[in-house]
């Protein structure tokens, strides 16, 4: 790969990363908005199944599904890893929920974004991942997750009088379990960008994984009866848990990107910034640290600048073309151990076309584009706001800046990879 292209592909990936971490802190503010007494695993089956719908007709209106069965045939195994990897984040989201609601969304972030720190010690362990990176870029990614965690534990701190009595221990470590299935969700993923299979047809497998594991979650637990008449009287919040589904899906297909340009050890961090985007949306929008002491804002403040100074340091400790040919070297590895093209791993690295079919979208295509956005309309006239304090205009100066991330990266990732 010639040396300008790296640059833009690493560019791309860590403008990925940040717009991640926009679409992923937005994403848990609609459980905000939905009836404690409704269960969590309930919350999160409707969310799943805001996820599923997305993780089909995002990727039909991008490319169309013929894409999604040419990287079938091309490496049928990756389909497993990515059941796989939905079953984890099935279970996470659902954890997710309980840290929600018994220590804030300020608190939840950064004990489940732990996960950065696992990401790069999985990522230098299986993938090759900071190998010949030099001691530079080895201080920037190690020292900027260090201080995003650091950040993050000072926002926890200054959040922590938001905590509900004698249920912190639980959403603690309800977080911190949802850090590390999602921590170690990120092999497969890192599995199927190296072998060149594309993010929009590895979330639609994966999307199966989580379906199938929060169904099998929500009847065991609360029982098929119970749980249809649970589902029937949440009619008035069913639009917004979806849509936190589908806003999900949005970021963490940047995520996916991310990780595939940058690696797990940069592109993880990065997407974590959703940690800043997540105390946006409970301290603006759900006055979260409404009556709060001048120190609990320095707190605020020290953090929100850690984090961000750490998000600056990874973003600028892009790999080298060394450290670049050992992806290489892993990425041959996987080709031969499941008897892959080389050309079709080569081409999924360097972001550059490999079809052997169809790329016109299809009926299915169009079916499933126009079944989703019925079925939200439909949701949408039904849905009511709980009374809250709500902050409407910070809320929607917080959704203009995530449409603008979206609309440039959308931008970026087609004039530079036509989304492959």
């Amino acid at each position: 790969m010639h040396a300008a292209r790296l640059r833009s592909l690493q560019a791309l990936g860590i403008f990925c990363g940040f717009a991640a971490g926009a679409w992923l802190g937005g994403a848990e503010a609609p459980i905000k908005l939905v009836n404690p007494d409704i269960s969590p695993i309930t919350v999160s089956l409707i969310m799943v199944c805001g996820v599923f719908l997305a993780r089909w007709s995002v990727p039909a209106f991008v490319r169309g599904t013929a894409h999604v069965r040419n990287d079938v045939r091309q490496a049928p195994h990756l389909v497993v890893w990515a059941v796989l990897a939905g079953c984890m984040w099935a279970v996470a989201n659902t954890l997710t929920i309980y840290a929600i609601r018994n220590v804030g969304l300020s608190i939840a972030f950064p004990l489940w974004n732990t996960n950065s720190l696992l990401g790069i010690f999985w990522g230098f362990l299986l993938f090759n991942e900071l190998h010949y990176a030099g001691w530079k870029r080895w201080l920037g990614v190690l020292g900027g997750a260090a201080g995003m965690f650091a950040g993050a534990t000072l926002l926890a701190i200054a959040s922590s009088h938001q905590a509900a009595p004698g249920k912190a221990a639980l959403g603690v470590f309800a977080a911190l379990g949802a850090g590390i299935l999602w921590g170690t969700m990120y092999i497969p993923y890192r599995k199927a960008y190296l072998t060149g299979m594309n993010p929009l047809s590895f979330i639609t497998f994966f999307t199966i994984g989580e379906l199938a594991t929060m169904a099998a979650l929500a009847i065991g637990y609360r029982g098929a009866t119970p749980l249809w008449h649970e589902l029937a009287t949440a009619r008035p919040v069913l639009f917004w848990l979806m849509l936190g589904g589908f806003v999900w899906v949005l970021g963490d297909l940047f995520q996916q990107y991310a990780t595939k340009y940058v690696g797990i050890s940069r592109g993880i961090p990065l997407s974590n910034t959703n940690q800043l985007w997540g105390l946006l949306w409970g301290v603006l929008v759900f006055h979260e640290l409404a009556g709060g002491s001048p120190m609990v804002y320095a707190e605020v403040a020290g953090g929100s600048l850690l984090m961000a100074l750490g998000a600056v340091a990874i973003a600028l400790s892009s790999a080298t073309e060394r450290e670049h040919s050992s992806w290489k070297e892993v990425a041959e590895r996987e080709g031969q151990r499941y008897g892959i093209e080389d050309e079709y791993v080569r081409a999924g690295i360097e972001g550059r076309a490999y079809e052997t079919g169809p790329t016109r979208r299809t009926l299915l295509d169009w079916l499933l584009i126009l079944g989703t956005t019925v079925l939200f309309a439909a949701l949408a006239l039904v849905a009511r706001l709980p009374h809250l304090n709500i902050s409407i205009g910070w809320a929607a100066v917080l959704v203009l800046a995530m449409f603008s991330l979206l609309a440039a990266g959308g931008v970026a990732l087609w004039r530079t990879t036509r989304f492959r």
